[in-house]
Parts: C-alpha cells; structure tokens; sequence
C-alpha cells in the first residue's frame, strides 16, 4: 500500500512533474511474468527514476542497516526503502551474497520484476565496471530475460555525496530483453556465468555510450578510500642558513 502512495500520489507525479523524465524503450518491459532488470548504478537516485518510470513494481534489496537507523534520518531512510517495495537483507556474514540472490529469486519465481546493479556498488567516476556474476546466477536459476537499462545522466543530476539533487531532465534507455535460455542447466559453471555476466555489461555500455573498466568497482572505492585515509608527508623545509663548505 505505501509503494502505490509513493509512486503515484505522493512522490511520483512531483518527480515527473520537476525532473520531466525522457524514457526510451520501455515497450522492452513486459507486461507480464518475470523479468530481471539490470541496471548501471551512477547515483543514489537510479533507485528512485527508474522504478518509477515502469508500470510495474520493480523490487530491489538494500543491507538491512538501511531499515534500523535511530532518529529522525534513520526513520525518513527506513520509510524511503519501505516505500519504494526494497526488502532488506542480511549482509553480514559469508553468506550475505547469496542471501539476496534467494530474495531476488522468489521475486521472480512469484512473477515478478526483480532489480539488480551487476557492478554491486555505484560506479565512482561515471564508468561502467566490471559485472560480478550473481546476476548471470539469478537469469540461470530463474530462466527470466534480462532487460538491460541504464540512467545516461543520473551522476549529473545528484553525483555520489550530493544531498540534494539538480533540476535537470532524467534520461534513462531500455534495451531488448537478454535471452540466455541455451544456458539451461549450467548454474553453478564459472565460466558460463561468466560470460553471461559480460554479455549482460556489454549491452549496457552499448546502451550508455560509457567507457568500460574490466575492473570492479568496489576495489577502485578501496585504493581511493585508502588514498584518502594515507597520510601526508610534508617535505622538509629549506635551512635559512647557509652552509660553509670547510
């Protein structure tokens, strides 16, 4: 019931209504059955516009940290992911992973959309980087299409730690359905679900026109994290007393 308030009374058609939403290929989604939508993650914000711009509900999951904050901000972050249909998860332990791939597998075995960022974290410069495989695991055990998207200019309009976002006008691109049927049977093969992973990415890099870093992500986040937290060694400062030669 909340979900339906916030998509189309009380968040939605202000959203339209300010950030005028340009969508291209939506007939790529179906109607009906399940479906996995996999997604280039650039801003908070994904979340949020493209949900939206789908008729039927697209389900996520967020780390249950998300739904247990104190205060007033842990209460508006609680009621945003309870709004917008995310099921909290778990993440702590070995097995976080695939706990959310169990959760998004009965969202599809119950027929519905399932939504996935194959990079696993959001992109820190506005590449498209390399895709882990839980996605080619989900399309295997499923046996749901993929229907690719991307936001093409989500980053411009609230860039990673910007509260706030600009009034710009959404962009977002549906690609045709991914049908990896021929690969009935092989979950649980790395190299499979390799190259269905890679598949999957290539197809958002042709829809989003952005460069692609065979790397992950999150090891990038790490080096800069690690950047940041080093230590700065000030060069010596010059004598201002001359040295007599003996």
């Amino acid at each position: 019931m909340l979900y339906g308030l916030m998509k189309y009374v009380i968040l939605g058609p202000w959203l339209k209504l300010i950030f005028r939403p340009k969508v291209e290929g939506r007939e790529n989604v179906p109607d009906s059955g399940p479906a996995i939508i996999a997604s280039n993650h650039l801003s908070f914000s994904d979340s949020i516009f493209m949900p939206l711009m789908v008729k039927r509900k697209v389900t996520f999951v967020a780390k249950a940290e998300y739904f247990t904050g104190k205060g007033l901000k842990g209460w508006l972050v609680k009621m945003f992911f309870v709004g917008t249909g995310t099921i909290p998860v778990d993440r702590s332990g070995g097995r976080a992973a695939q706990a959310a791939l169990d959760t998004q597998l009965s969202v599809l075995r119950a027929g519905n959309l399932a939504g996935i960022y194959p990079e696993g974290t959001r992109s820190p410069d506005g590449r498209l980087y390399r895709g882990k495989t839980g996605v080619a695991r989900l399309a295997l055990d499923s046996g749901a299409p993929v229907i690719p998207v991307v936001m093409l200019n989500a980053d411009e309009i609230q860039p990673p730690g910007k509260l706030l976002p600009r009034i710009k006008r959404v962009r977002i691109r549906f690609g045709e359905p991914l049908d990896f049927s021929r690969y009935a049977g092989m979950s649980g093969d790395r190299f499979v679900e390799r190259a269905i992973t890679d598949e999957i990415m290539y197809e958002l890099m042709e829809l989003s026109g952005r460069e692609y870093v065979d790397i992950y992500a999150q090891k990038i986040k790490n080096q800069q994290l690690k950047a940041a937290a080093a230590p700065t060694v000030k060069p010596p400062a010059e004598s201002t007393t001359g040295s007599v030669a003996a």
